[in-house]
């Protein structure tokens, strides 16, 4: 056989011919090759999203009744302390031929406006106090649930908000997956192309084929294959004299074959040579199978973000809170809405209190008022859904 030739048509040096391991100035071309690509083809890349600044909290059209329905605990409490001296005594009012005795409505309504107060802010509280377990009083609700809570919170996150769906949707919408799948076929372009790359590759494989074939085990299994494959196929008249040629010199026939594949490692120069057109392929064969890449790029993206816990991670970090941060978490998003709810509470315990003075009048009045003040909702709802809508 004859002797390998290099790339640009000069022998070897001896040190490749003997089948010596790759050199590290190769391995060094490859990677300056490939680091150059990918370093040309990312500073084309779009810039990453901006962080998503944190929404401002809305406030409910009810907050500008805060000041007032703040001041209305007071209020009661003032007015309940006047019903002592003075609560309408003797006076009655006529109203659609109906008497109705006014003496003690003020100690009434007083009274069932702070027990709504009262109740609603007792409930508001040991939602979150007292944190820790007391001998009679107990424990608030979350602190008391706080296990439970995060584990539920863990496991809304995991189910609900991260999972494999989910992932896949926001890749698809982000295109995060297309953007890469095109960077690794602008990246292969550029490494097929490059004449550096594609030298230090060849060397790269021609020094590894020579340290495979140079190696002792290797060449045995070599020569016991091909003496197997020619025992196999050799048939008719060939196979007739290769069969006599053994009978009488079976030890100068493996030393031939041994010969001939000790010769092996200087052989493999056009055998690399081959590789060009595979590289010059590439990108086209790359091209074609885009969709699969795409696919492969989300999948492996899926992956790992399957490795990661996510319901451990934040089930642990929620129980890292202690109550008082847990507390503030939770009235951070919910606090105006609490607290509206809290001082409402005295306002219907006005309007029950007004219910227990004149049952059948109270309860007329309320169901008109709150009729209309439906029907006057619904009529604005409706008118801002065309302003809304455009």
């Amino acid at each position: 056989m004859t002797s390998a030739s290099s790339e640009n048509g000069e022998s070897p040096p001896p040190a490749e011919r003997t089948g010596s391991r790759p050199t590290p100035s190769s391995d060094g071309r490859l990677r300056r090759s490939v680091l150059r690509a990918v370093v040309r083809n990312l500073r084309s890349e779009p810039a990453p999203d901006a962080e998503i600044e944190e929404p401002p909290q809305r406030v409910g059209s009810y907050a500008r009744w805060l000041p007032v329905l703040r001041a209305l605990p007071g209020a009661l409490v003032g007015l309940f302390a006047l019903s002592f001296a003075w609560d309408f005594p003797g006076m009655q009012i006529s109203l659609a031929g109906h008497t109705m005795q006014v003496e003690g409505l003020l100690r009434i309504v007083t009274v069932s406006g702070l027990i709504g107060f009262g109740t609603n802010w007792l409930a508001i509280t040991m939602l979150f106090r007292p944190r820790e377990p007391r001998p009679l009083v107990g424990q608030g609700l979350v602190p008391e649930q706080r296990e439970r809570v995060a584990w539920r919170l863990a496991q809304a996150v995991s189910d609900e908000l991260i999972n494999e769906a989910i992932i896949v949707e926001k890749i698809r919408e982000s295109g995060l997956a297309a953007r890469y799948r095109d960077l690794t076929l602008s990246i292969a372009d550029d490494v097929t192309d490059d004449d550096g790359f594609r030298r230090a590759l060849k060397r790269r494989l021609r020094d590894a084929l020579r340290d495979a074939l140079s190696d002792d085990d290797v060449q045995e299994r070599i020569v016991a294959f091909t003496t197997e494959q020619l025992e196999v196929n050799a048939r008719g008249l060939p196979g007739l004299a290769l069969s006599t040629y053994r009978t009488f010199s079976e030890d100068a026939f493996q030393e031939q074959v041994r010969a001939a594949v000790e010769r092996l490692p200087d052989a493999v120069g056009p055998l690399v040579d081959e590789i060009d057109p595979l590289l010059d392929a590439l990108p086209e064969r790359l091209r074609e199978r885009a969709d699969d890449i795409e696919d492969l790029i989300t999948q492996l993206v899926v992956r790992f973000v399957g490795t990661i816990d996510i319901e451990r991670i934040v089930l642990e970090n929620v129980r890292a809170y202690d109550e008082q941060q847990l507390e503030t978490l939770l009235k951070r998003t919910t606090n105006e809405q609490l607290t509206y709810i809290k001082y409402l509470g005295a306002v219907l315990g006005v309007v029950g209190g007004l219910v227990i003075w004149q049952p059948a009048a109270s309860l007329l009045l309320l169901a008109s008022g709150g009729l209309l003040f439906y029907a006057a909702d619904e009529i604005l709802f409706r008118m801002q859904r065309p302003a809304s809508g455009a």
